[in-house]
């Protein structure tokens, strides 16, 4: 899979922008703020449907404009795909397949299959579980682009049995009496809706999280050439009766099993969530684990450790998206002038090797002799093809 082309209109810094990109490494070179990762930027949401750098659409939208617009032209096993999407804050995106409309924007997950490695990973390492959480459900939404609609529908039920559980709090301070009958029977049906979308959502993560064990460690024993082996697991929030969650190894797999769990937990953790308002069992509240050796990778890595573990993980998510069969464009942005000699150097081999990368940097210095490909240089949103 490839990107051929990608034309803006009205997106972040770009009144419009057009590029041919090819195969193998792309180099985007121009001072900051000129553009450069605005342009991959594109990219990154049109493959996610969410920016890399801001939680809302209204800032991918030039300024004074109502609307942006990334069309793009994807080639992957002789068939060439059109796909196209319109930014509209505060209304519902729009999304193109071949021309055709699309019924909801996540109907567009999948035509183009993109891993980003960017500054904002070390996050990834060093943030909150929100953040983990959000890297394995991409990786599960690329791999199977109809889990989007088990996160959306999931984020709408836990929505409304959070509200359903704030007004029983709030009756419970204003009145001796508890919950009713009826407050009962709606929070029953909510969690049975909560246990079987949670279930299919933990069941991907597990899978993301098993598949990824070995291809993760390789590319973490590539980069760091031996320091520190890297391991991961899934936490979970379902109690076992300790201070501590359940781990991957002590989850089962199937949905069936993972259904019947999460409704057991809902209801063991009922009197706990009445009291304090708020869902406090689910994929909602789970953690990916990283750990170097013995020790936990958040608190203990150094900063060159923590960049090794970051690249790590997105680069074991490349792996594992290409052994499913469809090789990934890998997206580089503004991260080797961030990295030391060794990491630039391993980072370069996969640029190298991977069927379409696009690289950003804003000196020609901070490209690796050794990498190589189509040039683009970008100043003053505006981009030329350079010598190769």
């Amino acid at each position: 899979m490839h990107v051929a082309q990608l034309e803006l209109t009205d997106f972040r810094s770009w009144s419009h922008a057009h590029i041919q990109f090819e195969q193998g490494p792309n180099l985007l070179i121009g001072p900051n703020g000129h553009g450069k990762t605005n342009l991959v930027e594109s990219l990154i949401y049109l493959s996610s449907l969410r920016s890399h750098r801001v939680s809302s659409d209204a800032p991918l939208v030039r300024a004074g404009q109502e609307a942006a617009l990334i069309r793009s032209e994807i080639l992957h096993d002789g068939r060439r795909l059109r796909a196209d999407l319109a930014l509209i804050p505060g209304k519902t995106n729009q999304a193109r397949l071949n021309g055709s409309k699309l019924p909801r924007p996540r109907d567009l997950l999948g035509a183009l299959r993109a891993v980003s490695f960017a500054p904002e990973d070390l996050a990834l390492v060093r943030g909150e579980p929100a953040v983990r959480r959000r890297f394995l459900d991409e990786a599960v939404t690329a791999r199977q682009p109809r889990l989007a609609a088990t996160r959306s529908d999931y984020d709408r039920v836990l929505k409304q049995r959070n509200t359903l559980l704030r007004s029983v709090y709030l009756a419970k301070k204003t009145s001796s009496t508890g919950p009713g009958e009826n407050d009962l029977a709606t929070l029953d049906a909510w969690d049975s809706h909560l246990a079987m979308l949670g279930a299919d959502l933990m069941a991907a993560r597990l899978a993301v999280v098993d598949d990824s064990v070995e291809p993760m460690g390789k590319a973490h024993a590539n980069i760091a050439e031996g320091r520190g082996d890297l391991s991961l697991g899934y936490r979970c929030s379902i109690p076992t009766g300790t201070t501590e969650a359940t781990s991957e190894g002590d989850l089962p797999r199937s949905q069936e099993e993972l259904t019947r769990l999460l409704s057991e937990a809902l209801r063991n953790a009922r009197s706990a969530d009445l009291e304090r308002g708020t869902t406090t069992v689910g994929p909602h509240r789970d953690d990916l684990d990283l750990s170097l050796g013995p020790l936990p990778v958040k608190g203990y890595a150094s900063h060159g450790e923590s960049w090794s573990v970051a690249l790590a993980l997105r680069l074991g998510i490349f792996e594992l998206l290409s052994a499913d069969g469809v090789a990934p464009v890998l997206i580089l942005d503004d991260v080797f002038a961030e990295l030391d000699e060794r990491r630039r150097r391993r980072l370069a081999e996969y640029a190298q090797e991977a069927p379409q990368t696009l690289v950003t940097c804003a000196v020609s210095s901070d490209v690796p002799a050794d990498l190589s490909g189509t040039r683009f240089n970008v100043w003053e949103d505006r981009v030329q093809r350079g010598e190769t």
